[in-house]
């Protein structure tokens, strides 16, 4: 038996671009997926913060550094730019991982640059990580 859980997020990204006329997917600064432990083409669940929308979709990695954050697709319909989203992946471990596993959390500011990495403890505190 496994049990997915919260691998990593980016929290509060903004939407730059939304692209209808595109064949699917979302585009992210490729140095956010590294930094996320995000695969390119990995499962993703999006949040909306403004709208409340939540949806799946997959990642395609954007050009390092651009702070790029482009929903493709139908995708572009559930969210508007500006809209601050979060980026979620999961993974599937057993439960003797689960009693360890501590998530990443990548938070960005206003230009979707890195501001912070940490890693979720119990209650859902935060602590930097040291190992990067």
């Amino acid at each position: 038996m496994t049990i997915s859980m919260l691998k990593s997020k980016i929290h509060r990204a903004v939407v730059k671009q939304a692209e209808l006329n595109y064949v699917g997917s979302i585009t992210v600064d490729s140095e956010l997926l590294n930094t996320a432990g995000i695969y390119e083409y990995e499962k993703v669940q999006i949040v909306d913060v403004n709208n409340g929308s939540r949806f799946e979709t997959y990642t395609i990695a954007g050009e390092p550094g651009s702070g790029m954050i482009c929903l493709n697709g139908a995708a572009a319909r559930c969210v508007s730019e500006g809209d601050h989203i979060i980026i979620m992946s999961y993974a599937d471990v057993t439960p003797e991982e689960a009693k360890t596993h501590k998530p990443k959390v990548v938070f960005v500011d206003d230009d979707n640059h890195i501001s912070r990495v940490t890693h979720y403890e119990k209650c859902g505190a935060l602590y930097d990580d040291e190992r990067l």
